[in-house]
């Protein structure tokens, strides 16, 4: 018997003129055989012939695709050809393949907790994977600007992004209805359900390759609770305490709340608190209290409002380079896809424990935490009405909007009626406790 070894030659492979990094199998273009007992070594390319030659044979066999290769493995592409030619009775192949190391930036500053939501992503896919799938997870700026991923995605610079797609709103408004649209009654909960099982992967699919053009697919996880209508310097009730403010927000909601009288001015959230302390801006919002008190926010700000309508129904986005995830192996492209459901479980959980904890240590701290009052509520949904028939002026946004509203009228009634008066029981339990 004799033994066989394969050791990959590494190429790097070019795609969108950028080289990527040298990631063993799954980026090598040949391997060389070298039979035990000295004969001549031979090299197997993929995509051409695989030749196999010792000092006193010489034969060829087939064609071996790169993707059979990657499929059956060295070991399968050694033994296939053993058993064509009766060389070996039992070859054993000494090379385990490299893992796929896949580059992962996010939107978010590496002190922010959702960095840690986006671990629990790249935890579950290494686990699934087997070891198959690398993730490097890096934080905003470290390859491309929080608000540039969606283009780092498309131009291959970066394999996959954590994000929201509000940040591309710059580039077409619509992207801002999947998460930060109009608030027809459904709750983060209902709009992902859509997404899923309403239509509204199709429409993102729709907008974001064939509108924009984009070598992407997005994919959403992790219903947010409704953000809060942010931290002021003083205590804010009625719309005209509103009025004039220079304020931080993103997407559609700078058209809405600019419709109630503020200024707003669209940052990424490491920009927030200097933007503050510059007075650039003097209130904003960003969207939880474990992000916020992270990044300062109880330092520049003492009154927090939590309710609000201009973001009340957001996720995460998670986008892939679609050239990428098609070369994969349908179990890897399922993994990738998969585990953002994944860890739409862990990250509730998650946003539910330090959430919850790190709003009791803002007040702690001195923060007067207020509910947003129903006169500032009432006037949001007003603006919607304004704002949405210019809107529905675009034929796409049209589409989604009668969609989402379809969706919310049915869901929605059914997890109204469906539903007990949670306030009532929360008072009951602890009497006193809650202020709205």
């Amino acid at each position: 018997m004799r033994a066989v070894f394969a050791v990959p030659e590494r190429t790097k492979r070019i795609k969108n003129g950028l080289g990527y990094q040298d990631q063993g199998l799954l980026k090598a273009d040949s391997y060389r055989l070298f039979p035990a007992n000295g004969g001549r070594q031979t090299t197997v390319y993929l995509g051409g012939k695989m030749e196999m030659k010792t000092k006193s044979e010489d034969v060829k066999s087939k064609e071996v695709s790169r993707r059979s290769f990657l499929t059956k493995g060295a070991t399968g592409v050694v033994a296939g050809g053993a058993a064509a030619t009766g060389m070996f009775a039992a070859p054993a192949v000494h090379a385990q393949p490299a893992p796929m190391v896949l580059k992962m930036q996010t939107s978010w500053p590496s002190s922010d907790i959702w960095m840690t939501f986006a671990q629990q992503y790249v935890d579950r896919v290494e686990a699934m994977s087997g070891g198959r799938l690398k993730i490097d997870l890096l934080p905003a700026g470290a390859v491309v600007a929080a608000f540039q991923v969606l283009d780092g995605v498309n131009d291959g610079v970066i394999d996959i992004a954590h994000s929201v797609p509000v940040y591309w709103y710059g580039k077409n408004k619509a992207a801002s209805l999947f998460g930060t649209g109009p608030v027809f009654g459904g709750s983060a909960t209902t709009m992902l359900s859509w997404f899923y099982a309403g239509g509204g992967e199709e429409f993102y699919r729709e907008l974001t390759q064939d509108v924009m053009g984009l070598d992407v697919v997005g994919l959403l996880g992790f219903p947010m609770p409704a953000q809060p209508f942010g931290w002021f310097k003083e205590q804010v009730n009625t719309v005209a305490d509103i009025e004039g403010f220079k304020y931080r927000t993103v997407g559609l909601a700078a058209d809405l709340l600019q419709s109630m009288g503020m200024s707003v001015a669209q940052l990424p959230g490491g920009e927030i608190v200097p933007a503050m302390e510059r007075g650039v801006i003097d209130a904003f919002e960003f969207n939880n209290p474990s992000s916020d008190m992270r990044f300062g926010a109880q330092d520049v700000a003492k009154n927090y409002y939590l309710s609000s309508y201009h973001q009340a129904s957001e996720s995460f986005e998670f986008l892939f380079n679609k050239s990428l995830m098609e070369d994969l192996e349908p179990d890897l492209q399922a993994i990738l896809r998969h585990s953002v459901e994944a860890a739409s479980t862990s990250n509730t959980a998650l946003a539910m424990d330090n959430y919850s904890s790190d709003l009791q240590k803002l007040q702690d701290e001195g923060v007067e935490v207020h509910r947003t009052s129903k006169e500032i509520l009432a006037a949001q949904l007003e603006a919607w009405d304004k704002l949405i028939p210019t809107l529905e002026e675009d034929p796409f946004m049209k589409r989604v909007l009668d969609s989402q509203r379809a969706w919310v009228e049915r869901v929605t009634f059914y997890e109204l009626m469906n539903s007990p008066d949670y306030q009532l029981a929360y008072e009951h339990y602890f009497p006193g406790k809650l202020k709205l």
